[in-house]
């Protein structure tokens, strides 16, 4: 158990039965009150954020989310299929709400590890950097470069993304899959 001043930025609590990650925590008085450690909260089911205020008084049950990993297959039709590593027959499936936007840069083959709140998985730790071969590029075109120009490529799982003029065909790129962007290529063809 937390007490209300261990509620504290990126732990992870049990609050209602869900579990949340803390995305900001401040402990303050107001006047001559007793200290309230301002919360927002960030669930990790629903994704849903919130504002809760924890009391001197109160406490909150330390969230226990193991991590477990498994080998990413493919995807076919909205849902992502994954096996276990020492038994490859036994094989799930997770819909792309649970997976996240970032489930698009996902290789096969690739080994990630879930994240697990009652033996339920209800995330995945996606690697920040990912790097994916280009499939397609147009020729770059002369024209305006000051300020640097770019083009649609496409990448090795089908994902479009904006790369600079010179990445071609057969390229290795880098990819941050946060922000869905170009960040380097890493070798060239």
């Amino acid at each position: 158990m937390l007490d209300y001043n261990e509620i504290t930025l990126k732990k992870c609590i049990v609050l209602d039965g869900e579990p949340y990650v803390v995305l900001s925590s401040h402990v303050f008085r107001k006047q001559q009150r007793k200290p309230v450690n301002q919360t927002k909260l960030k669930n990790l089911i629903s994704g849903k954020v919130i504002e809760h205020a924890f009391h001197q008084s109160e406490t909150a049950e330390e969230a226990d989310l193991p991590l477990r990993s498994f080998i990413y297959l493919y995807e076919n039709k909205g849902l992502y299929w994954f096996c276990e590593p020492e038994n490859p027959r036994n094989r799930f499936s997770i819909t792309e709400e649970i997976i996240g936007s970032q489930g698009k840069f996902l290789k096969t083959n690739t080994n990630l590890e879930a994240l697990l709140f009652n033996d339920k998985i209800i995330g995945f730790k996606i690697p920040i950097k990912v790097e994916l071969q280009v499939k397609s590029a147009p020729p770059a075109v002369k024209g305006n470069t000051a300020q640097g120009g770019t083009k649609q490529i496409t990448l090795e799982n089908n994902v479009i993304i904006n790369a600079p003029l010179f990445i071609e065909e057969g390229d290795v790129v880098c990819i941050n899959t946060e922000t869905e962007e170009y960040v380097g290529r890493i070798e060239k063809k």
